[in-house]
């Protein structure tokens, strides 16, 4: 079921991220010399045609390699019914069961809908990634990576796009700067911002699906996308009736090998709700592999893993924020930052900054978290985790040769100090 981000998750949405990007590309190309005189248009179900053979594709190789690895694939639904024991229902209606010494749960989350008054008039991202037209309105409810990258891809291709989220800022639990930077961002590229802000009811007419908020603000849209979030998949897996324990949000519980309290089934990716992202996923399945069949117990390591939020530009951080690093510090914490256009910009004329972070514990000088919001942020943030997995100082970074002209040079070449900053106190210096 930890397929589903190839199926219905991260690999079309970062198709449909690509296909958005060349908006404005092709904007930023003009003053590069480029005549792109006539209007340009964009088909989506050209679009939305190549993402599904592409999805195909892949679909068909996991398949070949679950096959050529011995594996016996039987597709239904399925429950748990003993310790030992699986029940599927076949697509035909036939029930089997199946027995063995281990039972391993991977049956990941499913998105949540706020309950409000029209809610089935919304749609998720599993619809999203496959509508039949693109919309020339569209609102998305939520802060997180979700409903950041929707509004993006919506917005690069030609929709307007309402984002509202309850929050301040949308992407809740990254730095708070960053967040920043990316509200920006997105304001920049077009995206109306309703911060602070609740849909509290949606209905449909004649010209589209009316929208309601909590500000008496009233919007028509031909989509409404609810990104509110994802609950891990356990409803209807028969789990509480063989004794597998739930926290409050129905996730199983496992110890730190992802063993549940039965001694023989196991869990991992977002049904535990641990770290809920695919590498982490697959980073648990390899750990239970070893563990049981190897005779190697092995913990997942949930230390500087590296995530990127696909918006346009997108984000990307490993390690802690400024405030998790000041949670954490027993002394000072030097804050490294870097604003500037990126030389693409420069001749392009957008107005757009790119932004660098590096959050340093003062009297180490180990580099406790790294941040970028720009053009190749998760490019380059992949090598900076292997960085930070070392245990790189900032010393070490400063000692490294950039390559030049890169934005990633500017990692190497952050000298100033932006802020000290004691933890539970206040900036003691800033540069600006």
């Amino acid at each position: 079921m930890e397929l589903r981000c190839v199926i219905r998750g991260c690999v079309p949405k970062k198709i449909l991220v690509y296909g958005a990007n060349f908006g404005g590309e092709i904007e930023d190309a003009r003053n590069y010399g480029w005549e792109v005189n006539e209007k340009v248009d964009f088909n989506w179900k050209k679009l939305l045609q190549k993402k599904t053979d592409e999805i195909i594709r892949l679909n068909g190789i996991y398949k070949r390699l679950l096959s050529n690895a011995g594996v016996k694939l039987y597709e239904g639904e399925g429950k748990i019914v003993g310790p030992n024991e699986v029940e599927m229902t076949q697509l035909d209606g036939t029930k089997l069961r199946y027995s063995a010494k281990h039972i391993l749960i991977a049956t990941g989350s499913r998105a949540q809908r706020p309950a409000i008054p029209g809610q089935e008039l919304a749609i998720t991202s599993d619809e999203a990634l496959s509508l039949e037209d693109l919309p020339k309105r569209a609102v998305v409810f939520g802060g997180g990576y979700v409903a950041v990258e929707f509004a993006s891809i919506w917005r690069g291709m030609g929709a307007t796009v309402d984002l509202f989220f309850r929050k301040e800022l949308p992407l809740r639990g990254f730095d708070d700067e960053m967040r920043a930077v990316v509200a920006r961002n997105l304001e920049g590229r077009g995206i109306n911002l309703h911060p602070r802000s609740n849909l509290i009811e949606l209905t449909k007419t004649e010209e589209g699906i009316k929208i309601y908020t909590d500000h008496k603000e009233e919007l028509l849209a031909d989509v409404v996308l609810f990104a509110t979030g994802r609950a891990p998949n356990t409803k209807r897996l028969n789990l509480e009736a063989v004794g597998i324990e739930l926290d409050n949000a129905g996730a199983v519980k496992v110890d730190e090998y992802s063993r549940t309290n039965i001694p023989t089934i196991w869990a991992v990716g977002d049904v535990t709700n641990r770290m809920n992202l695919t590498p982490v996923a697959l980073m648990e399945g390899t750990c239970f592999a070893k563990t049981v069949f190897a005779g190697q117990p092995t913990k997942p390591d949930y230390n500087h893993i590296p995530c990127a939020v696909f918006s346009i530009p997108p984000l990307s951080v490993v390690g802690l924020s400024e405030e998790q690093a000041l949670e954490q510090a027993n002394g000072d914490v030097l804050v490294f930052t870097s604003t500037f256009n990126p030389m693409k910009n420069t001749i392009s004329g957008r107005q757009e900054k790119t932004v660098m972070k590096l959050v340093v514990d003062a009297e180490t000088d180990k580099v406790l978290g790294a941040s970028m919001s720009g053009p190749d942020a998760p490019e380059i943030m992949q090598g900076i985790a292997v960085a930070l997995k070392c245990g790189a100082t900032k010393q070490q970074f400063d000692s490294t040769v950039g390559i030049h002209p890169s934005a990633a040079e500017e990692f190497v070449t952050m000298r100033s100090v932006t802020r000290r900053v004691t933890a539970g106190g206040k900036p003691k210096t800033t540069n600006p």
